[in-house]
């Protein structure tokens, strides 16, 4: 209504201005009976009002699109009357879908052809690096540890790339089950034995045995992972312990990261889970994509869990995953 009331306020001014003016004009010619002009001017009214009536009332369904918010994308394209005005929106709302979906679908194919080749290239790619490990393995000596190490490297590379192509369709390659934590810390930190011995640093489990979550291994295996990478990477040489625990508070569970490494700035704490922010701690590691913790934080979003970060320069980072549904303790 406020619509149509704005659209036709010039419509309204300029016939009362064009009333006032026809009678201005039989007055300065000598015309005075005012009754007789008054009533004229009531009739106008009546007739301007009664336009204005029929006019909301054929265009109410065009001006309710116009102003309510629509709920679904298809609601765009439902019919807005049968006035030519309503007609030819309709029909230009109908062509401007069109095209969307049209592009959509382009965009579609185009995103599911770049998430297939990039499974295919990381899947050739690590068929040679499991070559080279199998060579590499039979050998004992520095300069065989040192490729090892990496291939390691590399493998971890490809499987940060893979999962990154999948988060785009996260909700197609993910499952819900009752896991362990304790199994999944536990492959974490077997997965990552090399990067503990080779950076010095080892870990603590103190996880209950008998805590069950409701999460996917896989997705969580990996946002985990990224977590210890950091943990690793930021305490390399210390000789200090990255200590896994976990405990229960309230209805959630919580899984604890702590390291004993260099600490994030209180500047850059709010900013590590943006993707590629490496902020001052990046800038001495030149191996830092800051991904890691952005990969973290959105996995976590999208299974239903809370990631927490607690730091101190020179003290170390605490890394906290909150699970809050379908809490059992055996």
């Amino acid at each position: 209504m406020k619509l149509f009331i704005r659209e036709h306020i010039p419509l309204i001014i300029l016939h009362i201005v064009q009333m006032f003016l026809v009678l201005l004009i039989y007055w300065l010619d000598g015309y005075q009976n005012m009754l007789t002009a008054l009533y004229s001017v009531f009739i106008g009214l009546v007739l301007l009002t009664g336009y204005l009536i029929y006019r909301y009332i054929s265009h109410k369904s065009l001006y309710s699109k116009l102003t309510a918010p629509l709920e679904t994308l298809d609601d765009s394209i439902q019919g807005g009357g049968s006035t030519p005005l309503s007609s030819a929106f309709d029909e230009l709302l109908q062509a401007q879908y069109g095209h969307y979906r049209q592009l959509l679908t382009i965009r579609e194919k185009t995103r599911n052809d770049h998430l297939a080749f990039m499974n295919q290239w990381v899947h050739q790619m690590k068929t040679p690096l499991s070559v080279i490990r199998l060579m590499m393995e039979e050998a004992d000596d520095e300069r065989s540890a040192s490729i090892l190490e990496e291939t390691a490297r590399m493998e971890k590379g490809l499987e940060t790339v893979l999962y990154a192509a999948r988060l785009e369709t996260f909700e197609r390659d993910f499952q819900v089950e009752s896991v362990s934590l304790r199994g999944i810390v536990e492959n974490v930190i077997h997965e990552n034995k090399r990067l503990f011995i080779g950076n010095k640093v080892y870990p603590e489990l103190l996880v209950e045995s008998g805590l069950t979550i409701e999460s996917d291994a896989k997705w969580l295996s990996f946002m985990i992972g990224q977590v210890v990478t950091n943990a690793i990477k930021y305490s390399a040489d210390s000789n200090q312990k990255i200590i896994f625990t976990s405990y229960v508070r309230g209805k959630e569970a919580i899984l604890e990261i702590r390291d004993h490494g260099i600490g994030i700035p209180l500047a850059d704490r709010k900013r590590v889970f943006q993707p590629f922010y490496t902020g001052d701690n990046g800038r001495q590691y030149r191996e830092s994509t800051g991904m890691g913790l952005y990969f973290a934080q959105e996995i976590s979003n999208r299974l239903g869990h809370r990631i927490e970060l607690d730091s101190e320069v020179g003290v170390g980072t605490s890394v906290k995953i909150i699970f809050a549904s379908y809490l059992t303790k055996t």
